[in-house]
């Protein structure tokens, strides 16, 4: 499979994230996702940390580009018409994809959902650990 180039990525840095505590799982999958856990995918997430939105572009486009990357979703927070409000003023880009390779596929992961957050590194460095 053809992966994307990576250098288009470049800008941004790796902010790894522990996985989501069962407690914060379970609140959400209650609060925000009326008791349904299948729509409960950002359980496995990391961050990529951006100081300018043209490098998200980039990274969005890389991992379109990707043949191992499957896009489930993409939440835009970033968007002019977003109303942070309803996010305590909290911005990102965060897509929900599956990764289908031989690896996942031996592993029987390649429909596992995660979530990779595109964030500016203003937002990161006010975001905790939990998300």
């Amino acid at each position: 499979a053809q992966r994307a180039d990576a250098s288009s990525a470049e800008a941004g840095r790796f902010k790894f994230a522990r996985i989501k505590s069962v407690a914060r799982a379970v609140e959400k999958m209650y609060r925000v996702y009326r008791k349904d856990p299948s729509r409960l995918v950002d359980v496995c997430r990391q961050s990529i940390v951006f100081d300018r939105v043209d490098d998200i572009r980039a990274c969005l486009e890389a991992i379109r580009r990707d043949a191992e990357a499957r896009p489930v979703r993409v939440k835009n927070r970033l968007r002019v018409d977003y109303d942070s409000a309803s996010s305590g003023g909290y911005r990102d880009v965060a897509v929900n994809l599956r990764l289908v390779c031989p690896a996942t596929e031996r592993l029987g992961a390649e429909s596992h959902v995660c979530e990779v957050q595109l964030i500016l590194r203003e937002f990161a460095e006010l975001k905790s650990d939990e998300g």
